[in-house]
């Protein structure tokens, strides 16, 4: 019987877009192999050989991006600049060389799969041993800003989002033939569209036939509550499905509002993949992950909190692309919804389309599979190396005399 290809991912939880990369994949992979694969998650800022500091700095991402987020913006772009970041991602490499290491060592991976950029550095000197010649993978997770701590020549293949990111790798010294264009990895079940979407809605507790907006927010979503007001007050006749992110003191606010429309609302929920579906449009901030997936279902998006530095490019990006508008004032949110509901909802069914032609919903499968092949040429590799006949002692000797 086969062997089961092993699988490590390494990720971070700076935010949702990476783990629910790295989650994405993990579906995939077991989706389409089955028993032929095992798959690991892992992440090294949780070992307890990664530096307090650097454990910490997953929860200080929230508090630095919510309060100041200009100085994010300019160490973000600072730390971008040649010089910051080769050092930044040599002093990573020894901080975290440790962790990794473990994590390596207890999984045995056939393949590594990295979602987060602060890991290439103790990835690459790891595998320069030949001892440890395990290729790794990168999944960049954002479509158009990025940092090129992400671009590192030893990784085995190097999987990006959209043909901005594609050049930016050659620029940073990734060679053509290691470079595939994959999109970021979504949830197989975005790719699968209901056959009913009044049907969804119904299960789902909501009228069928009403215009439907799914409003999703976190700690670092600051405007979505005066959307959400917006759209309590429009006057016209919709629903609402409002995502708090895990955020209880959005939740609490909203709970807390009188409201003049249907609504439904979570906490938090792992059924996102079946309200995306259920809707007519988003209302979120400009990560990475929420506006691929958002592409991916062909939702019309509304981007009310945009972080600078990485996000920028991710809005620039939507707008471009006519995929959806920005919104930093509530006159702007009135505007948006007034202009998508005018005309029997043309432009909404207009933008829906944009996105749609945007998504790439089978990101994951086609990252699956690049993953999977890279394990199982890894395999082949060590096992001819294992059986390749030793040559006798005497004839190496013979080859070096005078």
């Amino acid at each position: 019987m086969e062997k089961a290809k092993k699988i490590l991912i390494l990720t971070a939880d700076a935010g949702f877009g990476h783990r629910s990369a790295a989650l994405a994949v993990k579906a995939a992979l077991e989706q389409l192999y089955g028993p032929r694969v095992q798959v690991a998650v892992e992440n090294p800022l949780e070992d307890k050989r990664a530096p307090a500091f650097l454990r910490d700095s997953q929860q200080d991402y929230d508090r630095i991006v919510r309060i100041a987020p200009e100085l994010y913006k300019l160490g973000y772009e600072v730390s971008d600049e040649a010089v910051p970041s080769a050092i930044m991602e040599s002093a990573l490499g020894l901080l975290l060389l440790e962790a990794v290491r473990s994590i390596i060592k207890r999984h045995r991976p056939d393949a590594i799969l990295c979602t987060y950029p602060l890991y290439h550095a103790s990835l690459a000197a790891y595998t320069a041993n030949p001892r440890h010649n395990i290729p790794f993978y990168t999944v960049i997770t954002d479509l158009v800003s990025v940092h090129r701590m992400w671009f590192n020549p030893r990784a085995a293949g190097c999987l990006v989002p959209t043909t901005i990111v594609r050049d930016l790798a050659v620029e940073n010294g990734i060679s053509e033939e290691k470079i595939h264009l994959t999109g970021i990895p979504v949830r197989p079940e975005l790719a699968q569209p209901p056959a009913d979407k009044a049907a969804l809605r119904s299960e789902l507790g909501l009228q069928p036939d009403l215009p439907t907006f799914l409003a999703v927010g976190s700690r670092r979503v600051q405007s979505l509550i005066t959307a959400a007001r917006v759209l309590n007050h429009f006057g016209q006749p919709l629903q609402l499905i409002a995502v708090a992110g895990k955020d209880p003191d959005l939740y609490a606010s909203l709970r807390e509002m009188e409201w003049h429309i249907p609504v439904k609302l979570f906490e938090f929920t792992e059924n996102m993949p079946a309200l995306m579906h259920a809707a007519d449009a988003i209302i979120c901030k400009a990560g990475g992950l929420i506006v691929t997936e958002s592409l991916a279902c062909g939702l019309p998006m509304l981007l009310v909190d945009v972080i600078p530095g990485q996000e920028t490019g991710n809005a620039e990006y939507v707008l471009e692309n006519r995929a959806g508008f920005v919104a930093d004032e509530p006159l702007e949110v009135l505007e948006t919804i007034a202009d998508w509901m005018r005309d029997n909802g043309r432009l909404l069914r207009e933008t829906a389309e944009n996105a749609r032609r945007l998504g790439r919903p089978d990101a994951a499968e086609k990252t699956a599979r690049i993953i999977f092949e890279g394990a199982e040429a890894a395999v082949t590799r060590r096992r001819e190396r294992n059986t390749r006949p030793r040559r006798p002692i005497t004839a190496i000797l013979n080859e070096h005399r005078d």
